[in-house]
């Protein structure tokens, strides 16, 4: 039999403490899990994994123990964390090199304008399109443009509406510069939205 001291000093070798474990040796819950699932479901509906190794992903996942096991799973599936910092913050409209999607989404937006009145920038708006500053920036300054337009023409009565017929010419330049991927703002736009 040992001596109690001794119990008590191989007790403690024994347990780890929470400041001595590293983080990835920890548990996981199942609330940790799933953001993981979806992840590889989201990957799976991209195309970046074929349907036997989403199945076995999905069984690695479900039956992770620790953060490890999960990060494991998603190794080679997650971007490194990029800062969301502007290319210069003396201007808060300039961004970074926007995606081909992010400019098309921001053309799209202008052109809408054209044939929707502020019905298509609106849509865009409530959207899941706005989702980064680039595209949001362009979809505010075409639904602007167009509230200003309706506005004008509300109150004058319709008289207003003659901008209407050049509306398209500077729309037409807007969508331009955003397939560029340039920021602009229409001149003369109350801004309703930011």
């Amino acid at each position: 039999m040992a001596a109690p001291g001794r119990r008590a000093h191989d007790q403690d070798m024994t347990t780890p403490t929470a400041g001595m474990t590293p983080a990835s040796a920890l548990r996981v819950s199942h609330a940790e899990r799933e953001p993981v699932v979806e992840r590889l479901q989201q990957a799976y509906a991209e195309g970046r994994l074929d349907k036997a190794e989403l199945d076995l992903r999905l069984h690695l996942a479900m039956t992770a123990r620790t953060r490890a096991d999960l990060d494991a799973v998603l190794y080679d599936l997650t971007e490194p964390k990029r800062p969301d910092v502007r290319a210069d913050p003396k201007r808060p409209d300039v961004y970074p090199d926007p995606t081909a999607e992010q400019r098309l989404l921001a053309a799209l937006a202008h052109v809408l304008g054209v044939f929707t009145l502020f019905v298509g920038p609106l849509v865009m708006m409530c959207t899941r399109a706005r989702r980064t500053p680039y595209v949001r920036q362009h979809i505010a300054s075409a639904l602007n443009f167009q509230l200003t337009l309706l506005m004008v023409t509300i109150v004058t009565f319709g008289i207003g509406g003659i901008a209407y017929a050049v509306a398209w010419i500077v729309a037409g330049v807007a969508a331009l510069l955003a397939l560029a991927g340039t920021p602009f703002r229409y001149p003369f736009t109350l801004r309703v939205v930011r």
